[in-house]
Formats: C-alpha cells, sequence, structure tokens
C-alpha cells in the first residue's frame, strides 16, 4: 500500500497550490476596486458616453453574470453584445463555475490536510514545496513582461477553443471599456498574491522548524 500512501500525500499537495491559485484568481475576478481605478484613470466611460457610476453598474452587472449560476442571461443596461461575444462570456462563465468547483473541493482536502500537519507537527514539511512554488511567478511574470500581447493571445488560446474572444468594437462596444492594461493589472495582481501567499506558508514553514529545534 506504499503506492496508495505516495497518491494520497501527492494529491494533498497538489490540492493545496490548487487551493492557493484558485482562491487568488477569486479574489482577483472579484476585485472590483481595480476595475474602478482603470475606469477613473483612463476615463473609461467617456469612450463610450457614460457616466463613471453607469459604467460601473453594467460591469456589477456582467460580474453578477460571471459569478453566480442562477443568472442564466447576461444583460447589461448600456451593452447588447452579439451572438460570438455571448458565446465567449458563457465560456468565461464555465470557467468561472469550474474555478469556484475547484476551490471549494481543494478547500475540503486541505482543511484535513492542514489538521494533520499541525495535530502530527509536520508544518516544517511546507518549507521544500513552497521554496520551489516561488520560483513560478517571477518566471512567468518575466515571461509576460517580454511580450504581453502574445502572452494575452496564447492564453486566450489555451483556455478557448474558438476566436470569440477576439471582440469586433464595432458590434460589442464593451470591448472599449475592458482594455488590455485592464487585464494585464489583472494578471500581475494574481501573480502579488499567490506569491505572497507561497511567502506565507514558507514562513510558517520555518517557524515550525526554529520550534523543532
Amino acid at each position: 500500500m506504499v503506492w496508495l500512501n505516495k497518491f494520497k500525500n501527492a494529491a494533498q499537495w497538489l490540492s493545496l497550490y490548487l487551493w492557493l491559485v484558485s482562491g487568488t484568481i477569486i479574489v482577483t475576478i472579484n476585485a472590483s476596486w481595480l476595475y474602478f481605478a482603470n475606469a477613473v484613470g483612463q476615463k473609461l466611460g467617456a469612450t463610450v458616453n457614460l457616466t463613471l457610476g453607469r459604467l460601473m453598474t453594467n460591469y456589477y452587472q456582467l460580474l453578477a453574470y460571471l459569478n453566480f449560476p442562477w443568472v442564466p442571461k447576461l444583460t447589461m443596461n448600456d451593452f447588447t453584445d452579439s451572438t460570438s461575444a455571448l458565446v465567449h462570456f458563457s465560456d468565461v462563465k464555465n470557467l468561472f463555475m469550474l474555478d469556484y468547483g475547484v476551490f471549494i473541493v481543494t478547500s475540503v482536502v486541505v482543511y484535513f490536510f492542514w489538521q494533520r500537519l499541525r495535530r502530527d507537527r509536520q508544518l516544517w514539511r511546507l518549507v521544500l514545496p513552497m521554496q520551489t512554488a516561488l520560483w513560478v511567478p517571477p518566471v512567468v511574470t518575466v515571461i509576460m513582461a517580454i511580450n504581453f500581447d502574445q502572452f494575452f493571445i496564447m492564453f486566450h488560446k489555451i483556455l478557448f477553443r474558438n476566436s470569440d474572444w477576439l471582440f469586433d468594437p464595432l458590434l460589442d462596444r464593451i470591448i472599449l471599456v475592458l482594455p488590455d492594461t485592464f487585464f494585464g493589472q489583472c494578471f500581475v495582481l494574481v501573480f502579488i498574491l499567490i506569491e505572497w501567499s507561497f511567502f506565507y506558508l514558507l514562513s510558517i514553514g520555518r517557524q515550525a522548524l526554529r520550534e523543532a529545534d
């Protein structure tokens, strides 16, 4: 049964990583303050002849559709999207639901895993996995910084099976108020949060090592 213990151990560590990543994504996609800052700084409302308040209302309507399974249809006060745009937003909603599902499932696994590590005084085991994980966000950030446009395109090609994410501003004005700079900042926020999470768990592991000496 050694293989079973190894599989269980690997599944627990994988669940911890997935929990951290999915949780970070949830925080980021709901960071409406970041969009508000972009709306103010870039005067996004003016590009579509909307006040800031009106623009934020539409943005919250979009978030409600993407976040809540009981909102089956995307309806925004001032934007009517083409069929391809609606398909894309539906695909994004499915990814949101997948992320929430991963977070919920891994939360259960991580809870019992964490309790076992604490009970057995093995929180020091966090050190090596977190030290290794700390290198990932900086490497991805460098790759993204070298050519963000190419990174953004590859990101969409990996996640989406079609080209519906290529919006036509003449048909889908919503794209005029969802600039690439905003998405770039979302990526940066994800990397900052996940890096902080890795560092925080690393500090817990190191503290456990000191207490064990």
